[in-house]
């Protein structure tokens, strides 16, 4: 392996998600920014040998759901599943993971605040 290549493994893709407030419902602006804070945590130790998870609301629609970085460099899909590959893993396949427990963290925090 490369020089180059081992440096990159040393470094951790940063996936920023911004999550639409409607994903909590009619209310979900309310309660966005506290889900938020919440699932970071939540996600905090999920893949973090590889991955920091960055999640924020999604206010602007303009800006994508998802971004990528690596250190201070922003990468495409494409880079970031290159990236992946380094560790036997894809984009589709790492994201498909995270939405899964995505939409279960917004079950749990959906049926605690509908009990309130």
């Amino acid at each position: 392996m490369e020089a180059g290549s081992q440096h990159n493994l040393n470094q951790k893709l940063t996936l920023l998600c911004r999550l639409e407030p409607g994903c909590l419902g009619p209310d979900g602006a309310q309660h966005i920014e506290a889900f938020c804070t919440l699932a970071q945590q939540a996600l905090q130790s999920y893949r973090a040998d590889i991955a920091i998870w960055q999640l924020t609301p999604r206010y602007d629609k303009r800006l994508s759901e998802m971004s990528y970085r690596l250190g201070d460099r922003p990468l495409t899909p494409a880079q970031s599943d290159k990236y992946l590959a380094l560790f036997n893993l894809s984009l589709d396949e790492f994201e498909e993971k995270f939405q899964d427990k995505l939409t279960g963290l917004i079950t749990q925090f959906l049926a605690r605040h509908s009990r309130n």
